[in-house]
């Protein structure tokens, strides 16, 4: 039995990209840093991460190929230090989102440990184009 890919399908054309993106998306399965996802009303989103111990400059937001990827590195601490217990983790990450077409991020902020990055759908225009038909 051949297994037919949803990107393969006769009436869904140009969706041969939707499982590329389903695939990037079920990667990074870390649960490092820990963030939440809230809709907010009417067409956005807010994606926050949980960044103890990370400085605004430490940080990176950025877009690339229709993905959304933070990242977080910590600067080297001087040797000098001795910890008895080291519960707070101080490791580099890189958390990625894949965005849908027409979502743009508008904001990333820091505020008590926590980085909040804005999203909003942006609603396409609506283009109705009539193609001419000619004669061979």
């Amino acid at each position: 039995m051949t297994k037919i890919s949803l990107g393969s399908h006769p009436y869904l054309l140009g969706f041969d990209q939707l499982e590329r993106l389903a695939e990037r998306a079920a990667k990074g399965g870390e649960g490092y840093p820990p963030y939440n996802i809230e809709h907010m009303a009417p067409d956005g989103f807010r994606i926050t991460l949980a960044v103890a111990g990370f400085r605004e400059e430490d940080l990176g937001v950025t877009t690339e190929d229709r993905q959304l990827v933070i990242r977080g590195r910590m600067p080297e601490t001087e040797g000098d230090r001795v910890f008895l217990h080291r519960g707070i983790a101080a490791r580099a990450f890189q958390r990625s989102f894949v965005l849908a077409d027409g979502v743009e991020v508008i904001s990333a902020t820091m505020e008590n440990g926590l980085l909040h990055v804005d999203l909003r759908r942006v609603q396409p225009e609506q283009v109705v184009q009539t193609i001419p038909i000619s004669r061979k």
